[in-house]
């Protein structure tokens, strides 16, 4: 199992091979990671403790004075230092979700965040940049060459999915609630695990976090989801209490696609296609394409976990939901969904009116 932890540059070994293309890269590298050494990075190690990918990210005001055109007179973010060593797997999403996790809940007043890359050596950076909404700004030129700064505002959407992640468009989109049971809801969100504390996003370490996620089921309600309708994950009862007070909101996410296990031409083609973003792992996903009971495949995003979390007694009593309807996959009204938002306490920032 990979970990992905923070901590100091002073406690991380620049010797690692993982720097290497990046000393070469910047001739200034070493005396600037010696200079950060009070400073905290996100760090990914893989199973023989050596460094996979790499996360500094800081605060900044005003144009400044080494790009051109100049950036705008905004509060940044700059994506200081990024790097991570392609797998095939999701590592990209896994680090931009942190990207905007930062942005989004260590300074709310930040406009924009951006990023430079060397886009000749690095165009599979770029392409993970522009899916998500970033854009091409400017150039910055220095010793080491020519780099392509690529800048994401906060405040401008384009009413994509991927392109305005992590934020939600909600008006005239419908809104639905979907039920996962106890065990499937942790090892697909571990960023809204049933705690007894509200829990930090910015500081999960799971190695199953990841911005895309496909779920599998049984209900056929989830038909009716389209691309851009908001989901709100509901984590049915655990059997430890009563589900009033068990069973809780967790999740916030936008629905991408929807369609039956009947969609892949075969059984490898389903496994192919599902693997990456799914809870289950091969063994299992080939047990559901034979079997067939659960039909039903829907990708989503994983926008945001709920700082707090609403329980059944809450949603009934308080947001309007009625205890006898069925809760596995059940359409909100927008005031039932907006009052699920306000007991969540979440950053009011991430919906998009």
């Amino acid at each position: 199992m990979e970990n992905l932890i923070i901590q100091k540059f002073s406690d991380i070994d620049l010797c690692d091979p993982f720097f290497d293309t990046l000393k070469a890269d910047y001739t200034e590298f070493k005396d600037w990671f010696e200079r950060k050494a009070s400073n905290n990075a996100l760090v990914l190690y893989n199973e023989s403790k050596l460094i996979e990918g790499f996360l500094y990210c800081k605060y900044e005001n005003g144009p400044g004075d080494d790009t051109d055109p100049l950036l705008p007179d905004t509060q940044h973010m700059k994506v200081g230092t990024f790097k991570f060593n392609p797998k095939k797997t999701r590592r990209g999403d896994r680090y931009l979700k942190k990207i905007f996790d930062y942005a989004l809940a260590y300074s709310p007043e930040v406009n924009d965040i951006y990023v430079t890359v060397f886009a000749d050596k690095h165009p599979y950076l770029v392409q993970l940049f522009e899916r998500y909404g970033f854009s091409k700004y400017a150039n910055k030129t220095t010793a080491n060459g020519t780099e392509t700064v690529m800048l994401r505002d906060l405040n401008s959407f384009s009413g994509d999915v991927d392109k305005d992640y992590p934020f939600v468009h909600v008006n005239n989109r419908k809104k639905y609630l979907l039920s996962i049971y106890p065990t499937f809801h942790t090892r697909l969100f571990p960023d809204s695990k049933l705690n007894t504390e509200a829990p930090n996003v910015v500081r999960d370490i799971s190695h199953s976090n990841s911005i895309h996620k496909l779920y599998i089921c049984s209900m056929d309600g989830v038909m009716e989801f389209k691309r851009g309708d908001s989901i709100i994950i509901y984590r049915t009862g655990d059997g430890q209490g009563a589900a009033e007070f068990r069973s809780v909101a967790t999740s916030l996410c936008v629905v991408e696609d929807v369609h039956t296990v009947d969609s892949y031409k075969d059984e490898n083609d389903f496994v192919a296609n599902c693997i990456k973003y799914s809870m289950f792992n091969e063994s299992e996903l080939r047990t559901i394409y034979r079997q067939r009971k659960y039909r039903y495949v829907i990708n989503f995003t994983y926008n945001a976990a709920f700082p707090s979390r609403p329980i059944r007694q809450k949603l009934a009593d308080i947001a309007g939901l009625n205890r006898d309807d069925y809760w596995g996959v059940l359409e909100l009204s927008d005031n039932q969904f907006d009052s699920i938002i306000d007991l969540a306490d979440l950053d009011p920032r991430f919906i998009i009116r």
